[in-house]
């Protein structure tokens, strides 16, 4: 059991240098789009939509792909296709210009594609060690993992982008050349995995089966996830408003946005740790503190305020990377795992798009009816996750 324990840490780490250098790759990437969209003449219409599709498609997608994976148990050709058009789309554009910026948005459409096929493999094949390390530090592992990634990406555009001396545009081009090169590590760490561990579901001994047929706490989480996505505002919504009310200087907001994601890390691994211990439990404490930073947020009167209530996000962000998953790997058997995670990412994209449109409808008539909306809708999935509580202790007993 301690040599398996040991090769779950070992497989798990692998996932995450995985996710660490792909997040690298295509955050790097996504950080530069809208702007290099611009420069080659690309409408904000179009830039928007591209941008709204992706994301529809990158969940509506997993659905499928996660049905696909537990029908087949092909997690690893899942992985690596997914991968494979998730970054190696972004080096080619490089090739692009304002001649052809149709095949832009083609080529990050495709990103996004990858992202939807490999992502319900990626988080079964996570799940695979939890009951070696725990639910929860799995999960928090990968996110941190992840967040890095995400952190140095957009640094090291940042930095290529500075040091380029050339034409804005040649700019744009190297850096999603020299972004390629990561693509490939990323690939190459996914074949050694693979032929390191070609049957990562021996992980998990088989126990009492729980698909989704009479699964009632599988039904409950969707409704509670639901409420958590629509209750919660996106970041671009944050930026605008500091935009707007001049509360800070633009040039700081992708640092407070660095800073929030280190938080996010920060909170996804001690919410996790939190889930081994006392379950669910965990995930109303941390939504019971996050559903905080809207009133904290647009009602601040003092740049600390501000900064407490985008830290208060970053706690959500946190849970949400973290233990939502987990969650998913207590109340699913393991042969259906790739599906619920399918039908989980796309009940909460969906979720957040609603979500989304009805805080970007109400804004600007009323900031206050922004804050009730975002806490209330927070207060139900709080109640949700208590009722999830209860029927869990009820079908175990």
């Amino acid at each position: 059991m301690k040599n398996m324990k040991k090769q779950a840490l070992i497989f798990l780490i692998l996932l995450g240098i995985i996710s660490l250098l792909s997040d690298f790759t295509h955050e790097g990437a996504r950080s530069i789009y809208g702007t290099y969209l611009g420069i080659i003449g690309v409408s904000a219409f179009a830039i928007s939509f591209t941008a709204g599709l992706g994301e529809f498609i990158g969940q509506a997608l997993r659905f499928f792909t996660g049905v696909i994976a537990d029908k087949t148990k092909k997690y690893w050709l899942m992985m690596i296709v997914g991968y494979a058009l998730n970054l190696l789309a972004i080096p080619l554009l490089m090739f692009v210009d304002a001649n052809i910026w149709q095949v832009a948005i083609v080529l990050i459409l495709l990103e996004r594609v990858g992202k939807g096929i490999r992502a319900p493999a990626k988080s079964a094949l996570a799940s695979f060690t939890t009951p070696h390390l725990g639910a929860g530090k799995a999960f928090a592992l990968q996110e941190v993992m992840d967040q890095f990634g995400a952190f140095l990406g957009p640094l090291f555009v940042y930095l290529i982008l500075n040091l380029n001396q050339g034409s804005e545009l040649n700019g744009y081009q190297l850096a999603f050349g020299l972004l390629g090169i990561f693509a490939i590590f990323t690939l190459v760490m996914l074949v050694i995995s693979r032929l390191k561990y070609p049957n990562p579901d021996e992980f998990e001994i088989k126990t009492i089966e729980k698909g989704f047929k009479g699964n009632s706490s599988f039904a409950i989480y969707m409704v509670a996830i639901s409420f958590i996505a629509l209750g919660f505002i996106d970041y671009p919504l944050l930026a605008y408003h500091m935009g707007e009310t001049s509360s800070i200087d633009v040039i700081f907001v992708p640092l407070i946005y660095s800073g929030a994601m280190g938080i996010d890390a920060i909170a996804a691994l001690v919410f996790g740790i939190l889930f081994d211990k006392i379950g669910t439990k965990s995930l109303q404490i941390a939504m019971s503190i996050a559903m905080l930073f809207a009133p904290v947020f647009f009602f601040a009167n003092s740049l600390w305020m501000l900064l407490i209530g985008i830290g208060l996000w970053g706690v959500g962000m946190g849970a949400q990377e973290s233990i939502l998953k987990s969650v998913v790997s207590t109340i699913v058997s393991k042969d259906k795992r790739a599906t619920a995670y399918g039908i989980f990412s796309s009940v909460f994209g969906l979720a957040w798009f609603v979500g989304s449109t009805i805080i970007g409808a109400i804004y600007h008539w009323s900031i206050p009816f922004v804050v009730a909306f975002s806490v209330l809708m927070e207060i139900i999935a709080v109640v949700m996750l208590f009722v999830l509580e209860k029927n869990q202790k009820r079908q175990n007993q």
